[in-house]
């Protein structure tokens, strides 16, 4: 693999703009230009409650919550996805209210499309079992995507997905990746 890619997106309606428990968005940085704020040890927004509420009015329904049942059905396709595009599924967390996705890849494709493919599908799969949610979709419009430069950002990476709270399903590659021969 030549790259790895730490993906998160939270489910529809779960982690809004002006959150406050901060929020990743593009903020005006000196009346000309944005800064993104996904990048690790980027600071984040902090508590915007004007954003927040203007947010929750624009929900198409109430927010999505993913079920102990539809875990494995998202686990099942994401490893699908990732063997039909010959990526590395390293490790997944599926929260209630978000995902976590381990990935490594060939090349140096676009992340956004990386984790477009694992979205998209993980929707189709859950819209074959389960009615889709009045929003049309599952999930937030976009999420994080960080690259992972060397053996020390993807093992905490790694361990970070492991001890995730509450989760409704973790799973782990079994395959050892020897760092050393990479």
């Amino acid at each position: 693999m030549d790259r790895y890619w730490f993906l998160t997106w939270t489910t529809y309606g779960q982690w809004l703009p002006g959150d406050p428990r901060g929020c990743v968005t593009r903020v005006q940085n000196d009346g000309s230009s944005r800064i993104e704020h996904d990048q690790f040890g980027t600071p984040y927004d902090a508590d915007i409650p004007g954003l927040r509420e203007s947010a929750q009015r624009l929900l198409k329904c109430p927010p999505v919550r993913l079920v102990s049942e539809q875990a494995p059905v998202l686990l099942a396709q994401f490893q699908e996805t990732a063997q039909y595009r010959g990526w590395l599924l390293v490790s997944v967390a599926i929260m209630a209210n978000h995902v976590h996705i381990l990935t490594g890849v060939t090349g140096d494709p676009d992340p956004e499309k990386l984790q477009q493919s694992y979205k998209s599908y993980g929707s189709r799969a859950l819209n074959r079992r389960w009615t889709t949610p009045a929003s049309k979709t599952w999930w937030t419009e976009s999420g994080s995507t960080r690259k992972l430069a060397d053996e020390a950002p993807i093992s905490a990476t790694n361990e970070y997905i492991r001890n995730q709270e509450f989760p409704l399903l973790i799973w782990m590659n079994p395959i050892v990746i020897d760092w050393k021969t990479k």
